[in-house]
């Protein structure tokens, strides 16, 4: 848990420290030496921002700074120094959170804005919002004990049926394809069938609505060719940490970005393979839509 403090704090000071230069995902997750994918999801249910997002309300809040206590510095030079590429983009993004162009928060800028400033620091402002993100890492923590049952295990080989999803919207749809399929072929209802969606992109790099997802069932044997819109896919087998819990579909995020936390506090590390979720229960059979499922994370 201190090992992890340390590391979410060096990347907020990385980040405060380093405004004037490039700051992308993956220069500050490997400062912080996590992956961009783990760093991301974990930053953003920390911080409440996404880390773009993030770097760019620090870059405005410091060109505010600038503005009003460098008054012989020009915008260009303000806004080139902090990345941003043009005037329009500037004034466009500093009236967003001030509500006035630079050029009038210039004008009106209080005088002693340097000094209060400075006795906000001096009274540990920064301190602050790091125990803040802090207490949000210790109940992330808290609610993965209180929910999760956490294990790590060997996974035989899985064969699979699926269909291709593009977009989150069209799992469902993709679901009920494979179902049709598999009742088709007398595969369900059956005991114990096992549906399971395999993420083959993520959200931190595809848009959701181009995000790759496979709607899954487990088979007991491998399917031999693809028939239609289904298709043959193997889950190796393999060494995987596995989270259950009884959630909604609300949940799943918090339930992902808490199993990849676990992960690197207990110094597992992902191997090159894609998660994937069981479905043990239905959550439309459930009278407050709560389901029973497993969260894979494949590791070394």
């Amino acid at each position: 848990m201190e090992e992890y403090k340390k590391r979410i704090v060096k990347a907020i000071q990385y980040i405060d420290d380093n405004l004037e230069t490039e700051l992308s995902l993956e220069k500050v997750s490997n400062i912080v030496a996590y992956s961009p994918f783990h760093f991301h999801r974990i930053f953003k249910l920390i911080t409440g921002e996404a880390i773009q997002s993030y770097i760019i309300r620090k870059r405005i809040e410091k060109s505010a700074f600038y503005l009003a206590v460098k008054k012989n510095v020009t915008l260009k030079d303000i806004y080139l120094e902090l990345g941003f590429s043009n005037h329009s983009t500037f004034n466009k993004t500093f009236k967003k959170y001030y509500g006035k162009s630079p050029s009038e928060f210039r004008k009106s800028a209080p005088e002693k804005f340097h000094k209060i400033q400075l006795k906000q620091s001096k009274n540990g402002q920064i301190d602050t919002v790091f125990r803040q993100y802090i207490c949000n890492i210790e109940n992330l923590l808290n609610w993965t004990t209180m929910n999760f049952k956490i294990k790590v295990t060997d996974f035989p080989e899985m064969n699979l049926a699926s269909v291709m999803s593009l977009g989150i919207a069209n799992v469902e749809p993709s679901f009920n394809v494979l179902m049709d399929w598999a009742k088709e072929k007398k595969l369900f209802p059956r005991e114990n069938v096992k549906m399971i969606s395999v993420y083959h992109d993520s959200f931190k790099v595809t848009p959701p609505d181009k995000v790759r997802i496979h709607a899954c069932m487990l088979l007991n044997e491998k399917l031999k060719q693809q028939e239609g819109q289904v298709f043959p896919e193997t889950i190796e087998a393999g060494k995987f940490i596995i989270g259950s819990a009884e959630v909604t579909l609300n949940d799943f995020e918090q339930c992902w970005v808490s199993l990849f936390l676990w992960m690197n506090e207990n110094n597992y590390f992902m191997r090159k393979a894609f998660p994937f979720e069981i479905y043990h229960t239905n959550f439309k059979e459930h009278p407050e839509g709560k389901m029973f499922v497993d969260f894979c994370i494949p590791i070394n």
